[in-house]
């Protein structure tokens, strides 16, 4: 998974793998998960990476996408910044990196776009609509 950091992108590989949801914000730098699951009646084991999304590891970055089969690029259904970085920052960074690898697409923290009082206490949050999401998909041709 790619995208800036405390969209989610650790809660949602852990909530998958284990199927529980972490509470505490935790910056990761690298991390690993895996998970088996059934492809056309074959057991298959997905190995899932989580890379940090801050500036700080622009450099690092980028050596875990070698080999890639596919891409999860998050956004934060909440944050508008995290949206527009998409196509700001990791589609170039992906595109050069990673020419020719698939990604799907992923929107976080759909639990908290219609939340009243999240956005009463965090006045610069701003929702991001399904039809901006679906734009943003056909923006940068990912496939899901």
């Amino acid at each position: 998974t790619v995208c800036d950091g405390a969209v989610g992108k650790t809660c949602l590989l852990i909530s998958y793998t284990s199927n529980t949801f972490p509470t505490d914000y935790v910056p990761t730098v690298f991390d690993n998960f895996s998970a088996n699951v059934v492809v056309n009646g074959a057991t298959v084991n997905l190995g899932l990476w989580d890379t940090a999304g801050q500036e700080d590891y622009n450099r690092l970055r980028p050596l875990s996408y070698r080999g890639a089969d596919v891409f999860i690029l998050a956004f934060s259904l909440i944050s508008k910044a995290s949206y527009e970085n998409v196509s700001k920052k990791w589609i170039p960074e992906l595109k050069h990196y990673a020419p020719g690898v698939p990604i799907v697409l992923v929107g976080t923290k759909l639990d908290l776009r219609d939340d009243k009082q999240f956005f009463e206490d965090h006045p610069g949050a701003a929702p991001i609509s399904t039809s901006q999401g679906e734009e943003l998909k056909k923006q940068i041709d990912a496939p899901a």
